[in-house]
C-alpha cells in the first residue's frame, strides 16, 4: 500500500550516453542535466551527473522513484535521507530518501 499523500511521478535514471542537448535543464547546484520528463510518452527522467556532483553515488548509479507528495517532512518520516529538501524549480521543493536500498524523489509543489 502506498504511503499516504504520495502520487506517482516518474522515474529517473542516470546516463552517461545521452547527448547534452537532449538534456537540456542544468541543475547548477546538483552539477546534472536532466530532460523534461512531462514531456516524455512514459515519465522519465535521463539525468547525465557531472564530475564533482553532490549527489549520493546511489542516486548517480542506479534508477530512482519519484513521488509528489502533499508534505515533504511528513513524507520522509522514517526514511534514511540522502538529499535534504532543496529548491530543484520554481514552487518546487525535492529531497531525496533511501527505502530499502531504493533512492526515492518526494517532491512537494509550494504554489
Amino acid at each position: 500500500m502506498l504511503k499516504p499523500g504520495l502520487r506517482y511521478s516518474h522515474i529517473g535514471i542516470p546516463t552517461k550516453d545521452r547527448k547534452d542537448e537532449d538534456l537540456p535543464i542544468y541543475l547548477d547546484a546538483c552539477k546534472v542535466r536532466i530532460n523534461d520528463f512531462n514531456t516524455e510518452p512514459y515519465a522519465v527522467e535521463w539525468l547525465k551527473f557531472e564530475e564533482g556532483s553532490p549527489f549520493p553515488e546511489i542516486l548517480q548509479k542506479q534508477a530512482h522513484v519519484a513521488y509528489e507528495c502533499d508534505n515533504l517532512e511528513e513524507a520522509m518520516k522514517g526514511c534514511k535521507v540522502l538529499v535534504e529538501p532543496f529548491e530543484a524549480g520554481p514552487n518546487l521543493m525535492c529531497a531525496f530518501v533511501e527505502v530499502d536500498g531504493l533512492g526515492i524523489e518526494l517532491m512537494q509543489f509550494t504554489k
